[in-house]
């Protein structure tokens, strides 16, 4: 529909057009007597009006005519080349020498699409410098010691990379050796620093600012995180919003139907004039039409439909790129549409709205009550710790950390695993269990039912009930902001979706102030779950799901919108979600949200002020009030507001 090339080459090559025909122009009409110039008495200097039309206004020529040529008649570049060689054709009839306006239409339409294409390139701009995040070479070392610059495509994985500082990393990996602090910027919108070290994972984008890292990739180049992020931004822009997909069929019906419409305005009423009058053939000239078809030509140049076709793709592009500013990936113009209507928000608990990371809370005797004997509580931790020390569950880790030493494997053996309850091992010689109720209860041990929330990890030893250790999980320090944020914004409901206990669930759900809590949950639950919500919400309204890994893949696939936390890097996530909040922080849920409703208000502020402007003057033109240069203002003009206002897009504080 609207062939548009936004390199900036082409765009300094029209300036350079725009400037040297306005000066043609001016320099013509300065000329008191423009026969005295050679082949100036021709036409009042047809010619050279006609080689500044050609200047100014041959690449929409050579598109009108191509669209012919593929059938493709009724466009933009169509309703220009009919107007200006019209009004061409009218100065000619009236003998006037007037060609200006001619000029003036295609000379101002140029103006219209440099700003259009200035506006697309500078959006175009800001993503990509937002983005700049892709790596141009990878480091390795080569066999003399040196290190050699390869392009990231040829490195393979399990290769080690060298990052220097100042340099981006270009393959997502885990630093064997080397400490630095890390910029991911790029990545999240995060300025804050990151401090890393030997056995963290890295990801590919971010800037190692102060050491020198060796990294072992663990991924292809084309399946590292830049490539992925690069990937979607790149294919955001081919996914049309239902609002764009209107403009596009409302092109294709208005163009014909105003041309067509053009058509009659010139015929009709100077023929109901001459049959209402004394019809003779001698009364039928061209004098009778030349009004009609002067007015027929600036309908046709107010009813161009620059403006829409251009700013809504843009409003949604600029609206994706301000979001990409902020950390968030939206996939798509239509995604933007979908989260403006959200009224429903679906949380999963853990890694969402908590760290995922459990730490000992406190620690009880068979009473329930506190243990405030340090080297009780020591014995306690030291039994657990030996016991889960080959487990590589995060409650393992968690009471590793609580340890805090390292962990003597010689004196544990006998390490048997029981699915879903616990550990039972030899610890110093001893017979101890490490882990739910249900482990207590199969081994003949009467446990203390727990009052606190949290996880509870049993221990036993030689058959007697020792006490029992509480792990919570941190919640995200924006987490209750976040949920108040939600409900600013207008979402009506929020609810957990969680496979964590009742009890657990409930207490977060009540501190963070969500509505619903539904726990205990498998994946699978957690789909019907959400199509039971879909079910029962209204028609014009969405529901988004939010959640962190693998096993929301399901869910984010099956909710109105899916947004995952991008775990900097958690794929499955990625490739599921229909966006993608980069740092993981769940205040950007309510964010995305506000740049989605500020892109469709901005859309529809473009499409009611150009059509309503539009209409004002298609009528003003059919009664012959409106002039050329009020047309161009109605194309041209409104082309520019409209483009100028999609910018805003980009900035939604």
């Amino acid at each position: 529909m609207h062939h548009h090339h936004h390199h900036s080459g082409n765009r300094q090559t029209k300036l350079f057009r725009i400037i040297a025909a306005t000066v043609l122009t001016a320099a013509l009409a300065l000329l008191p007597d423009i026969t005295v110039l050679p082949l100036g008495g021709i036409a009042k200097g047809l010619i050279y009006y006609i080689i500044i039309y050609i200047i100014i206004g041959y690449d929409i020529l050579h598109e009108a005519i191509e669209g012919i040529f593929h059938k493709e008649v009724f466009d933009e570049n169509f309703l220009m080349v009919v107007a200006t060689i019209g009004a061409f054709s009218l100065a000619l009839y009236e003998g006037s020498g007037d060609y200006t306006e001619a000029i003036a239409v295609m000379l101002f339409y140029q103006v219209g699409e440099y700003f259009e294409s200035y506006a697309v390139g500078k959006s175009r701009r800001d993503i990509s410098s937002m983005m700049d995040i892709r790596p141009d070479y990878a480091n390795i070392q080569a066999a003399d010691g040196n290190l050699e610059r390869v392009s990231p495509d040829d490195v393979e994985i399990g290769q080690t990379i060298i990052v220097q500082p100042g340099e981006k990393v270009p393959i997502d990996g885990v630093i064997v050796s080397g400490q630095s602090s890390i910029n991911t910027v790029a990545l999240t919108g995060e300025s804050l620093p990151r401090e890393v070290h030997d056995g963290d994972e890295i990801i590919s984008g971010s800037i190692n600012m102060t050491g020198v890292l060796h990294i072992r990739t663990t991924k292809d180049f084309g399946e590292s995180t830049v490539s992925k992020i690069l990937e979607l931004v790149e294919d955001s822009a081919s996914h049309k919003s239902q609002s764009e997909q209107f403009i596009t069929r409302f092109a294709r019906i208005y163009t014909p139907v105003v041309c067509y419409a053009a058509l009659a305005l010139a015929v009709l009423p100077p023929l109901l004039q001459w049959l209402l009058a004394t019809p003779t053939l001698s009364t039928l000239t061209l004098t009778l039409f030349t009004p009609w078809i002067y007015r027929a030509l600036i309908f046709l140049v107010i009813s161009c439909p620059c403006a829409l076709v251009v700013s809504i793709p843009l409003s949604f592009f600029a609206g994706i790129g301000g979001a990409s500013r902020s950390g968030i990936l939206v996939k798509g113009a239509n995604i933007i549409e979908a989260l403006a209507k959200v009224k429903t928000i679906v949380l999963d608990k853990t890694g969402t709205l908590t760290l995922g990371v459990f730490e000992v809370t406190a620690m009880h005797d068979g009473d329930d009550a506190d243990k405030n004997d340090e080297a009780e509580q020591q014995k306690l931790i030291e039994i657990a710790t030996l016991a889960e020390c080959a487990s590589l569950h995060p409650i393992s880790k968690s009471l590793r950390r609580a340890y805090g030493k390292a962990v003597d494997h010689s004196r544990v053996s006998d390490i048997q695993e029981h699915s879903g309850k616990g550990i039972t091992a030899v610890v110093d010689g001893r017979q101890v269990a490490v882990g739910n109720e249900r482990l207590m209860t199969s081994i003949g041990i009467e446990a203390c039912h727990c009052q606190s929330a949290g996880t509870i990890v049993h221990i036993a030893e030689e058959g007697n009930y020792l006490g029992h250790i509480v792990l919570g999980d941190i919640e995200k320090p924006n987490s209750v902001a976040a949920i108040k944020a939600l409900h600013d914004v207008g979402v009506r409901k929020t609810i957990i979706l969680t496979g964590d206990s009742k009890k657990v669930a409930d207490h977060v759900a009540a501190h963070l102030g969500i509505d619903h809590v539904y726990s205990e949950l498998l994946p699978a639950d957690k789909v019907l779950r959400v199509e039971e919500l879909l079910a029962a919400q209204p028609k014009d309204e969405r529901l988004a799901f939010v959640g962190d890994g693998i096993n929301d893949a399901p869910v984010l696939t099956r909710a109105d919108v899916g947004i995952a936390m991008g775990g900097l890097g958690s794929d499955a996530a990625i490739e599921a979600a229909d966006a993608v909040l980069m740092d993981d922080d769940p205040l950007k849920i309510a964010k995305a949200i506000r740049i989605s409703r500020n892109t469709l208000n901005i859309v529809w502020q473009n499409i009611i002020m150009a059509l309503g402007i539009k209409a004002v003057c298609l009528i003003l033109g059919a009664f012959g009030i409106a002039n050329m240069w009020l047309a161009v203002f109605a194309d041209v003009g409104v082309l520019i507001i409209a483009v100028l206002n999609a910018i805003r897009a980009m900035w939604k504080r």
